[in-house]
Order: C-alpha cells, then structure tokens, then sequence
C-alpha cells in the first residue's frame, strides 16, 4: 500500500490524530467523574419496577450464590445445571433478568455485533432474533428465554442488593448479607457484577444546582419523556433538552428525542465514529437450515476475523469484519496470523524499536518488515477512517457541524458505532451540536449548561455518559469482597490486579470473577462470559470429582499469570497511548498498571490456553484441600 495512492497526507493527518488526542487528555483522569451515591444515589434507583417486592429475609446455606443476573449470572447458572450442579442462587438488584439490558431501555437501544453472534444458547433455545441487529425490547425478551429455560427464576433473589461477602475460615464459607437482612452461607461465589454496571456522572461544577429534571440513560425515564423503547416521546413536545455525552447511547437514542423535544442540545466532547448499520431481517428458514455447532462456529469465525485471523469465508459480513479485513487484507499473504495481531497494535517506528529492544512474542521477519506492515495497517485504518468522515460530509447540511461531527482517531480506539439515523438528526431544525471541542461543559446552572461563556436554558438534562470503567471493583460492584483473615478486595488489588486466569485471586478462597481482567475479552462480550462459564462448571465438577471444597489460586500461579499479563500488555500499550481518551485507554492514561489489562493474546488465543488447561484435568495452579 503506497502512502502517494491517497487523497490525503498520512503524516498530516497523524498530527491532527496526536492533537486532537492531546487536547482532551485531563490530569484527574477517572477523577473526572462524580459517583453515583449521596444526593445523586437517584441515578440508580430502578423505574422498571411496578410494586417492591415484599418477602422475608432468607437464612440458609447453599453451594453456589451467583451474584449478577445479567447474561454472565444467566450463562453461569445456565452451565451449571448442564452440568448437574444444582444447588445455587442467583441475587439480582433489578426486577428481573437482563443485567445491562435490564437497564438500558432508552429509545433506540440496540446491539452493534450481529444477534446470530451475541445471543449465546441460540442452538439450546431455538430462538430465532427478527434481525441482524437485534433491539433492547427483543434482547430483554431473549434473557426470559433464558430463564425460563434452565429455571432460573427458581430461587432467584430479585431485587435484592448484596452488601458485603466475607471469608469465614472456620466454616469454610462466604456470608453473603444483602440490603432484606439476607445472610447466606455459600461454599462458592461467582462475582458476575458486569464491567458497565455502575453508571457515572461528570463531576461538573454545579451538577448540584439544576433545578430542571434529571435523569441518566442506564434509568430512562419514560414517566417524564413519554413513550417508548421504539420513540414516541410526545413528553419532550413542549421541553428544551440538553443531551450530554456522544457515545454509543447517546447515538441509539439522539434522533428519537431530536425527533419530539421542543429542542435538542447534545454536548459533545469527542465524536464517535458512524459507520452503516444496515439492518435486515432475518429469513425465517435460515437458523433452520443450519448444521449443528453453526453457533460456536459463527461465534469463532467473527472474532478470528478481529484479531486478523485468516478464515475460508467472513461468516458475518457486516461492519465490524469489513474494518478488520480492510486492517489486515494485505497482510494476509505477507504475515503469519499471530504477527498480525501484534501488528494491530505495532502504529509507529517507536513501537517496533520497543519490540526490537525487548519483548517479542512474534517476530518471525526482520523488524524492519514488521515496520513496513506496521505502516501498511496504518494507513488502512486512516483511509476507512477517512470514509467515516466523508460519511459526515455526505449527510450532515451544515459544514461546522459535519466537521465537528468526524472522529480523528484510530477506528477502534474507541467502540464504533453503526448507525442510519444518527447523523441526519443534526439537520433538523430543532436539533444543535454544542461542539466542547474536547473541554466538557463549563458549568451547569439552575436553569440550564454553560459552555465558552453561553448559558442554554433547558428544562431536561439527560446524561449519556457510560458506566464507571477502571474505578475500585468494590466501588463499581457496589459491595465489599473481604477474604482471608479479613483482607478486602480493594486491598488485594490497591497496587493492581493479581488474578489466575482473571478468575481466581489468592486470599480469596471459592471465590470467582466474571470480566475482562486479566481474561479474554471480545467485542461479542456474551461471548466471552459463556467460556468463563464453561470454565467455572468444569473446575467445580472436577474439584467435586477430587472431593475438594476449598479452592485456592496458587501464590506461583498467580504470579506467573500476570506477569503474562504484563507481557502480554505490551502488544497494546503503543496504541492505546496514542489513541484519544476514553474507557478503553483509561481516560488516557493507559497502562499506567499493566496488570490491569486484559489478556494482550487476543480472545481466541485465550480461549484456546483454557481449552488445552481444562483437558488435562488436573486444574494445575489451584489448590484444592
């Protein structure tokens, strides 16, 4: 690939990548954003609830307490009673199964990774999703499919909050205590708390002073807007509504308050990147037709593709593959597939100078070959990038609003979006882009946001502003996890994280960890969460077979595995350094603890390592008494 092809100057457009990258690095970091907790504790009160639920507190041992009912405290459960393993009880804080989708019921809420791949069980339920991508309504749906299927609602705690889980040596027991007085003796935990599950707010100077309604997108608030999942908010008709935050919610739901309010400001900071959806429905026959095992094959095939894996066909064809066959096409003939994945992170000289100084996993050519691919995915991902923005061009009517709408960074340094309606809300009329330019929002006053000196009077503030990422897991769980002689998680893990396998910590006996820490993490997440699944019901079945009830990490194993993960962090560490702020790079301060990534392999890779771990049986790096 010959850098002269383009219509644009590759080293041009890499110094508008660093600036516009440096400009929105901020010193206090994950500081940045208030806690939900106090004054703000509205922010997660739950409004999909018709009536509390009113019952006894609950005394009673059981063997397993699944903390989490979203997909990764359904799968466990799920892969538990496959596997015989009856004897457990799910605690949810929601009304029901759904875990983020539960929460997320704003208008427009969607699924960017096609549902034949980020439904898991499809082959054991039947269900066939209406779409490619599916919807919030169809999603919450499916999680009752779910439940129903392997009864999970059979000794569910719904709308209960777990307070605290404590060690007790003596029993050889955690002591679960929930907000109804619950105390529950479990020999195993399984911590399935979700990585966006504590929503955050900006810690805004004045966010205490609005004297209009509030509310986040993880809690819409349809008593106030009106309407439904699908629109119709005919609440907003007469209101003036401020939209903070652009990322993936904030494009789901935009064009359907752009659609009804009075006005619409959506404040932004960093555009996202808008790709095409292109939505279509899903031939009825089709799931029928398929052999069996087409599920896990899918499901592998996708994500081969992301870390740049050859394959006989792009089962999925959509726009997360496109992106990566555009990244790695011309690699395919010219690197072996493990060189390519380093390659997705290697985007400078500097970075292959590193590897040439240091760690290299896959050097297989000389470096300055490496250099030369390095630079080759480069300039891929500027020219799919420049299509992205000539996409702003193409439907946005106002030029300062289109050009405040491109993204100038690398494609995935931040999730890509894939939407239809999106960009055309900002030529309505009644619909303005408040361009921070990478600041945030000066102030917010009793009657409205000011932002370089402009104050906008506005009667609502809705904050599309994510989910607390990187913060202390106590605080993201809502819960503190105290092991051994008493020592708390937050201690444990003060200097970084120290897992086996991101699943088992030392100190912290039968206890077990769901999320992307220290494991494989895919952008088909459920994905993910169903082969941590597998793996839990394979340990606690071979350690039921070994008669073990205590099961313990190794102090040898723990270490050995995050000095993998330090390792392994390498590979992303350049990228992500240079890519502009946000949760992925821990608001651009990346790497700043290594141990704290996740496995730098590659998911496949990583499933591939448990796979060979669980086949010889023996669950070598736990100790079992």
């Amino acid at each position: 690939m010959n850098a002269k092809s383009f219509n644009f100057d590759p080293e041009a457009l890499g110094r508008k990548y660093q600036e516009e990258r440096d400009k929105r690095v901020r010193v206090d970091g994950n500081d940045q954003y208030q806690e939900v907790t106090g004054e703000f504790a509205y922010f997660v009160e739950d409004p999909y609830i018709n009536s509390e639920l009113k019952r006894e507190a609950i005394e009673e041992e059981v063997e397993v307490v699944i903390i989490g009912g979203g997909f990764g405290g359904m799968l466990a459960a799920a892969r538990l009673r496959e596997a015989g393993i009856n004897d457990f009880r799910i605690i949810e804080k929601g009304g029901d199964f759904g875990g983020t989708w539960y929460w997320n019921r704003y208008p427009g809420a969607s699924c960017d990774i096609e549902s034949y791949v980020y439904f898991p069980l499809l082959e054991n339920t039947g269900f066939v999703p209406k779409q490619k991508y599916t919807n919030a309504p169809e999603t919450l749906e499916y999680c009752r499919v779910i439940a129903k299927k392997y009864a999970l609602h059979d000794g569910a705690l719904l709308q209960t909050l777990v307070t605290s889980t404590d060690w007790d040596e003596s029993q050889g027991r955690w002591i679960v205590s929930t907000d109804r007085q619950d105390t529950l003796k479990a020999r195993f935990v399984v911590h399935s708390n979700g990585p966006l599950n504590r929503p955050k707010l900006p810690a805004i100077k004045g966010i205490s002073d609005f004297k209009g309604h509030t509310f986040h997108t993880s809690r819409w608030d349809y008593a106030y807007t009106g309407g439904d999942a699908y629109g119709g908010l005919t609440g907003l008709a007469d209101k003036r509504v401020a939209v903070i935050g652009t990322g993936a919610t904030a494009v789901q739901c935009v064009p359907h308050v752009g659609a009804s309010a009075e006005h619409l400001y959506v404040f932004q900071r960093t555009p996202s990147s808008i790709d095409v959806r292109n939505n279509k429905p899903t031939d009825p026959n089709w799931m029928q037709e398929q052999a069996p095992g087409w599920h896990d094959e899918r499901r592998r095939n996708f994500e081969s593709i992301m870390v740049g894996g050859v394959v006989k066909e792009d089962l999925v064809s959509d726009g997360w593959t496109e992106a990566f066959r555009l990244l790695f096409g011309n690699l395919q003939d010219k690197a072996p597939s493990k060189a390519r994945m380093a390659l997705w992170a290697l985007t400078s000289v500097a970075s292959v100078e590193r590897y040439k100084q240091g760690f290299k996993p896959y050097m297989t050519k000389k470096v300055t070959d490496y250099m030369d691919l390095a630079r080759e995915m480069e300039l891929a991902d500027y020219q799919k990038m420049e299509g992205v923005r000539a996409r702003a061009d193409q439907v946005v009517e106002d030029e300062q609003t289109a050009e405040a709408l491109k993204p100038y960074y690398r494609q995935f340094c931040k999730r890509p979006c894939f939407h239809d309606e999106y960009l055309p809300t900002f030529n309505l009329p009644n619909v303005s882009l408040v361009n921070t330019d990478g600041k945030g929002v000066d102030q917010i006053t009793a009657d409205g946001i000011i932002f370089n000196g402009k104050e906008y009077k506005v009667d609502c503030i809705i904050f599309a502003t994510g989910f607390e990422v990187g913060t202390d897991y106590a605080r993201r769980a809502g819960y503190q996890i105290n092991g051994v002689a008493g020592q708390s998680i937050s201690e444990k893990w003060a200097d970084g994280l120290s897992t086996f396998h991101g699943m088992h910590t030392k100190g912290f006996p039968n206890a077990f960890f769901f999320g992307p820490a220290q494991s494989g993490f895919t952008a088909t997440y459920t994905y993910s969460l169903d082969e941590q699944s597998v793996h839990l019901a394979h340990i606690l079945t071979v350690a039921g077979e070994k008669g073990a009830k205590r099961i313990e990490a190794s102090e040898i194993a723990e270490k050995a595995w995050v000095q993998t993960i330090i390792e392994k962090a390498r590979l992303t560490a350049d990228f992500q350094a240079k890519c502009t702020p946000g949760y992925y790079n821990n608001e651009g301060k990346g790497n700043a603890k290594p141990q704290n990534n996740m496995y730098g392999g590659g998911p496949i890779e990583f499933f591939g390592l448990m796979k060979k771990w669980r086949s010889k049986g023996d669950l070598k790096g736990l100790e079992l008494s």
